[in-house]
């Protein structure tokens, strides 16, 4: 690998951006490929797919075999809301590569005790993100289950504002009624409101909080495995 190229993959990965390594069988040409360069790419039909599905692997291409070497960042998942279905998320998120960060100012229920081993920050959403809790970004996902809009809602904001890839909240229809209402009142567009996933997890009837758990976590997961479509022209 030239130099260059692994100067470049380097800086990719520290800044936390998905990026592919595409060797030509043939003749070992390599060329490096960010995902935010993927829709211009003569190749993005093969390459789409690899950047959601984070697989290395041997594809076919008009000018032969190539192997395309794929980094993505490590995903992680921000829950806001120490409560029974965080607790249920944290003996999974582990088994899906999930680094799990629970967020809860309240005292009384982000304590050690209640999440051995997780990393726990009982600060209000702001002061944690401006803080202990690494910023936001395209390969984080939050959920917000505390029912609380002093908590959840700057929450959601900083995660539109971050583009996370997954953005999901508890609470029923006419509970996100008026959470849509707020958001629109602080600026927010009728499309980036509408990334937020509510009600919160996939439609399984889920009723414990390790079901509720279940559903979110599978909702997450789709979301982050499904390959982004071009951009229009």
């Amino acid at each position: 690998m030239r130099a260059e190229i692994l100067e470049r993959l380097n800086a990719e990965r520290a800044a936390r951006r998905a990026a592919i390594l595409v060797t030509r069988i043939p003749d070992g040409h390599q060329r490096l490929v960010r995902e935010a360069e993927v829709d211009g790419d003569p190749l993005a039909d093969v390459l789409r797919p690899r950047f959601a599905s984070a697989r290395s692997g041997l594809v076919e291409t008009p000018e032969g075999q190539a192997f395309l070497t794929v980094q993505v960042p490590p995903v992680r998942l921000v829950v806001v809301g120490a409560v029974h279905i965080s607790q249920a998320m944290a003996t999974m998120a582990g088994a899906l590569d999930l680094a799990l960060t629970v967020i809860d100012p309240r005292t009384a229920f982000a304590t050690p005790e209640r999440f051995p081993g997780i990393d726990l920050v009982a600060e209000w959403p702001d002061a944690a993100f401006a803080g202990p809790v690494p910023p936001l970004d395209r390969y984080c996902a939050l959920a917000a289950l505390t029912h609380d809009p002093k908590i959840d809602d700057p929450a959601l904001a900083a995660a539109l504002r971050a583009g996370c890839f997954y953005v999901g909240a508890l609470g029923s229809r006419k509970t996100h009624a008026a959470r849509v209402a707020r958001l629109t009142q602080a600026g927010f567009g009728e499309a980036e409101i509408a990334r937020i996933h509510a009600p919160i997890g996939l439609p399984l009837g889920a009723v414990s909080p390790a079901e509720i758990g279940l559903a979110i976590l599978a909702e997450i997961i789709a979301e982050l495995r499904r390959a982004p479509k071009p951009e229009a022209a």
